[in-house]
């Protein structure tokens, strides 16, 4: 008996491990979803809680976010997909190196049979649409909608009761919270 359970352990992980390998439209799909790709490049992805709606998937955003680096836009993967063949595709992807707040670093993380599927459902999603706007440097006015992401620092510490339970405003400069 243990050597059937064994055995079954075996081919279930095995299969496990090639459903991971398998090359297809639905795979690259599932790597859209769980990848974050639509997060930013399908537009009303989050606003319609994770539906995608086919006619907007991964053709970008006009709206940008902006921050220390300029302001960038996601751009129309289908545009991208368009212009490389698979093996193309597969070495921009694993050369990838953007401004933020595109996680570059995690693209690079990707399985290449998963980049493969990528593709593929990229291609299947049809005419590849607009281009978005370009990347606008440090200080350029964007002329769309965009997001800042920009550190905010707190208002200072000037009394008690800015501070936590069990702390007290410091007398110094700077003021902070410190335990009582």
């Amino acid at each position: 008996m243990r050597f059937a359970c064994l055995v079954a352990s075996c081919v279930i992980l095995a299969s496990a491990s090639a459903v991971a390998d398998e090359i297809s439209v639905e795979r690259g799909r599932l790597v859209s979803i769980i990848g974050g790709c639509n997060d930013c490049h399908t537009v009303g992805y989050t606003q319609n809680n994770g539906v995608i709606d086919p006619a907007a998937a991964l053709k970008g955003s006009s709206v940008g976010f902006q921050g220390t680096w300029g302001t960038t836009y996601p751009m129309n993967l289908r545009i991208t997909a368009a212009t490389l063949s698979e093996d193309g595709f597969v070495g921009y992807m694993q050369a990838l190196d953007s401004l933020p707040p595109m996680p570059w670093f995690n693209v690079r993380a990707i399985p290449e049979s998963d980049l493969r599927s990528l593709y593929r459902y990229i291609k299947s999603l049809g005419e590849p649409g607009e281009q978005v706007p370009a990347a606008l440097p440090p200080g350029a006015t964007p002329r769309t909608s965009y997001i800042v992401f920009l550190p905010q620092m707190p208002p200072p510490y000037s009394r008690d009761l800015d501070c936590g339970v069990g702390e007290i405003c410091s007398p110094g400069e700077p003021r902070m919270c410190v335990k009582k």
